[in-house]
């Protein structure tokens, strides 16, 4: 159940060690190709079952690095680039993963002060200099939300930056959890404080030429910084090469993009989500579907990209961006899918004893 305002933290962290040992052991399971097929019963009335969502623009399926289903729906294509909203903070989050693995960001236990540099307001309440890295990655900055109500108020600022750091704290950093798109932008702002270079050039640099996709500009705040954790642009096929990234744990063709360090940590549950139940990491939420380990970025209106390592499995569906949005309920419906395809994929899932690296291109 969802942590409330006035439950101790501890409670969480105890019920999250077996958690975070079972993300541990299942990371260090060595990639094996499993016999990847999908019945095609099942793939047949999972697209029926797609299609009917009333949401849906597209579907796709990858097992084993293998496209098994590749559906758009409604006029919509996965080679078009779709509104992926808070799915971006699931971007954001690897792009921090890059620059700590490139030393940029001695680690997600950084102050983010001291990347912001003079972007940091001079009258600062001085707790926000203890606000890491890693508490905006997992949403812990106990400022108040620039979400939810307060959303329109913040990207109608003349300063997103200062805005989101002038906020009062309504917990302690480290604390529960706030969503708030703000942590993100913060993050963007971080990485290009510390770079010189715009959070698009990092993203097609790090991500976009070593995965081969197209990564477009997308909106910036007043001081032309990229927003960070919402309005980024990308093809389905585009998201299941990054999920794919994710699955083979920073490999991808034969090349490390990102450690497996990084992944395995940003895979850790660090607090639970108000809005599901679930627990959070950095930038991605966790949840058991089918009795498997599930990871999963989540962006509005159902903009969802689902990594099972057990499978060797990632999906990617993408649906109508615009309000009003269904939420959780939505949620629930593809999830069922995927559950769905855990489920038919069980009996074939076998160690062949090889490994494959031949995944989807966009």
């Amino acid at each position: 159940m969802p942590i409330s305002s006035s439950t101790s933290l501890s409670t969480f962290a105890a019920g999250s060690v077996w958690r975070r040992v079972c993300a541990g052991l299942l990371l260090a399971i060595p990639l094996v190709a499993p016999a990847a097929s999908l019945p095609d019963a099942t793939r047949d009335e999972v697209i029926e079952r797609a299609r009917e969502l009333t949401r849906s623009h597209t579907l796709m399926v990858a097992i084993d690095g293998e496209t098994v289903i590749d559906e758009g729906f409604r006029g919509h294509s996965t080679d078009a680039t779709a509104n992926i909203k808070s799915l971006s903070k699931t971007l954001i989050s690897a792009l921090v993963g890059a620059a700590i693995d490139r030393g940029i960001i001695a680690s997600a236990d950084q102050p983010v002060v001291e990347l912001l540099g003079d972007r940091v307001p001079s009258d600062i309440d001085p707790r926000v200099n203890r606000i890491t890295v890693g508490n905006l990655l997992s949403m812990q900055a106990g400022l108040e939300r620039t979400s939810g109500a307060n959303y329109g108020a913040w990207v109608a600022s003349n300063d997103w930056v200062r805005d989101a750091l002038e906020r009062p704290f309504v917990a302690e950093p480290g604390g529960r959890m706030l969503y708030s798109t703000g942590n993100s932008h913060l993050l963007s702002a971080a990485l290009t404080e510390a770079t010189g270079r715009t959070t698009l050039a990092l993203a097609r640099d790090w991500l976009g030429d070593p995965l081969g996709i197209a990564i477009p500009p997308w909106t910036r705040d007043p001081q032309g910084i990229y927003f960070g954790g919402n309005e980024m642009g990308l093809t389905p096929r585009a998201l299941l090469r990054f999920g794919e990234l994710y699955r083979q744990r920073g490999r991808l063709d034969g090349r490390e993009i990102l450690s497996s360090a990084w992944i395995e940590t940003s895979w850790q549950p660090r607090t639970r989500s108000f809005f599901n139940g679930n627990d959070y990491a950095y930038g991605w939420f966790v949840t058991e579907l089918a009795g498997e380990p599930v990871y999963y970025g989540w962006g509005y209106g159902g903009q969802l990209l689902y990594v099972v390592p057990s499978r060797a499995m990632t999906v990617v569906m993408t649906s109508d961006p615009t309000p009003p949005s269904h939420g959780s309920r939505y949620l629930d419906d593809v999830e069922a899918l995927v559950v769905e395809l855990i489920e038919a994929t069980s009996t074939n899932h076998a160690d062949s004893g090889t490994q494959t690296h031949d995944t989807p291109q966009s």
